[in-house]
């Protein structure tokens, strides 16, 4: 299974970023798709997730109404398009694929997912 991240780079505050992330190896949609992020000296945090029909998303209360997440099951992607950047999303962010979630809340613990990209650089300047 691999999972290739992709999209990051250098914005403004403000400014907008729309990361991709393409699978293969895998039934694509059969897994729940997450977004995660670390910033150096924190643990990995949820992003956003989405189900393996599209049909329910899951968003961290700190992107909520800033950041979308989306997925195209004909091409093997989901996406994380990101609005309204605030510095305190500069971050790694990861996507992850997990078969299915244990938690009540959603598909947001990390130890839930079992495949994981390499990660994609966002930095938000002030």
């Amino acid at each position: 299974v691999q999972l290739q991240a992709s999209g990051g780079g250098l914005v403004q505050a403000g400014g907008s970023l729309r990361l991709s992330c393409a699978a293969s190896g895998l039934t694509f949609s059969s897994y729940i798709m997450g977004w995660f992020r670390q910033a150096p000296g924190k643990e990995r945090e949820f992003v956003a997730a989405v189900s393996g029909s599209g049909g329910s998303t899951y968003y961290a209360d700190s992107v909520k109404g800033r950041f979308t997440i989306s997925r195209d099951n004909a091409k093997n992607t989901v996406y994380l398009q990101m609005n309204s950047l605030i510095p305190e999303d500069t971050a790694v962010y990861y996507c992850a694929a997990a078969p299915y979630y244990r938690d009540s809340r959603g598909p947001l613990n990390v130890n839930d997912y079992m495949y994981w990209g390499q990660g994609t650089q966002v930095t938000v300047s002030s």
